[in-house]
């Protein structure tokens, strides 16, 4: 299986309809005495557009679009911007850019300039300079379920602005990359590779989404399709047009998800919500008051499930904004305004030199598959010589399938901290139920729930 950005085809203009099986959602035509999404196809194709991109220089070779000297790629837009010509896409159609090319419904072609492009979002803007144009109206993402029809409209292939249809297969996707911003709608509408930065629109012609990968062996449609959904790709376009560049925030947190296992050892009264494993001091979280041990259950009045929701959440937020954020601690749920600080450009993950021998410890022991030691002499971690480090761990073990590592140093159990061996097996040794350790992966710090 192989996930698959959908930038290169040829480029020409034609109208296609893929027949649809009859629907409640869709009007029947009296005159010919026939069912038809003709009219919401003739009102939304005309703000879909045909992206032709030149690349001049030798660039590197891209996996889903090879560059070349004088090579070319095709992809999709939608105008949602008449009066201002712009033109939501994606960052993979027009990435390496030297021009592009913008080929609207009627035949009339513009140079494009590219405002901005986030690729933690796969969403570009662009601008035209042109007249009578049409836009498309943003949905409400809140109001789009599982099961609603929708309409995918694109140039795949190359052959001429086409539609599809489906439904929405799913909501909320994720997993395609794990350093980008994703929430995908799934969608079983037929998509190509071109189809990429086109438009997903429900049956009343609104746009919900931006055409941007499909999951296929073949590298076509196989009914399993994704769109950034209007309300990610709304809060993108809006930094573009202000910073030229998407300046995302943070609170200074190490975040997980809440599973039974922590919520059961850590004796949460929330099965929902972002963990917080770390605060890093001075953060706008420590001025905060949040906690390790706390669990995020909203960031703005609006629900936080996960912790890849609060990270949307707080990247989309605009630098120095004051926001609020609700968390329960020991059964009480408090809310307090948090800021939001720059993001650096780059952060780099560090990681921890795992003892390669028990020979260097003080002394091991093991605990439910995993074999631990004091921190050897001249290992200096990040964080201090308190814990004990994870020299081994079983294939099979509770400790493995808890997602324990060799590496790891185990800070704390059931949020104490332990100085040394002797002190984590004071701790444990009479414990026969979930365990909940504080662990130190690198510069990160994560709770780790052993059965």
């Amino acid at each position: 299986m192989k996930s698959i950005l959908l930038g290169s085809a040829l480029s020409a203009l034609a109208l296609t309809m893929v027949p649809a099986t009859a629907s409640a959602q869709m009007g029947m035509d009296k005159t010919r005495g026939v069912v038809t999404l003709a009219p919401t196809v003739e009102k939304t194709v005309p703000a879909v557009v045909s992206i032709r991109v030149t690349t001049r220089n030798t660039r590197p070779q891209s996996r889903f679009q090879p560059r070349s000297r004088e090579g070319g790629s095709a992809g999709s837009g939608v105008i949602i911007d008449a009066r201002e010509g712009h033109i939501l896409t994606n960052h993979h159609v027009i990435e390496n850019a030297d021009e592009v090319v913008i080929t609207l419904d009627d035949g009339r072609k513009f140079d494009a300039q590219i405002v901005g492009s986030d690729e933690k979002t796969d969403i570009a803007l662009l601008k035209i300079d042109a007249t009578r144009l049409t836009e498309l109206k943003f949905a409400d993402s809140d109001d789009v379920k599982v099961g609603d029809y929708v309409i995918a409209i694109g140039n795949p292939f190359g052959v001429g602005l086409t539609v599809t249809t489906g439904i929405v297969s799913a909501l909320d996707r994720f997993g395609l990359s794990a350093e980008n911003y994703e929430n995908f709608i799934q969608t079983d509408a037929s998509i190509n590779p071109g189809n990429s930065g086109g438009a997903l629109v429900n049956s009343k012609g609104e746009l919900i989404g931006i055409n941007t990968a499909i999951i296929s062996r073949s590298g076509t449609s196989a009914g399993v399709g994704f769109a950034v959904p209007v309300d990610m790709a709304q809060k993108v376009m809006e930094q573009l047009l202000e910073y030229g560049e998407v300046r995302r925030g943070r609170i200074g947190v190490s975040i997980q998800n809440v599973t039974p296992e922590l919520a059961e050892a850590l004796d949460l009264n929330v099965t929902k919500g972002a963990l917080i494993s770390e605060v890093s001091d001075g953060s706008p979280a420590d001025l905060a008051g949040l906690e390790s041990g706390d669990v995020v259950t909203a960031f703005n009045r609006e629900p936080i499930e996960s912790s890849r929701d609060l990270r949307n959440a707080v990247g989309f937020v605009p630098l120095g904004k004051t926001s609020k954020i609700t968390f329960e601690r020991d059964g009480r749920k408090k809310t307090v305004n948090i800021d939001i600080e720059a993001l650096p450009k780059s952060e780099r993950a560090s990681t921890s030199r795992g003892a390669d021998n028990d020979d260097d410890a003080s002394s091991s022991d093991a605990f439910r598959g995993a074999t631990l030691m004091d921190i050897p002499d001249g290992l200096n971690p990040a964080g201090g010589d308190d814990g004990v480090v994870v020299s081994r761990v079983e294939p099979g073990s509770a400790a493995a399938e808890a997602g324990l590592r060799r590496g790891d140093i185990i800070r704390g159990v059931s949020r104490k901290e332990i100085s040394d061996l002797d002190d984590f097996t004071a701790m444990t040794e009479d414990e026969d139920d979930v365990i909940a350790m504080t662990v130190q992966r690198g510069r990160q710090q994560i709770f780790v729930a052993v059965e």
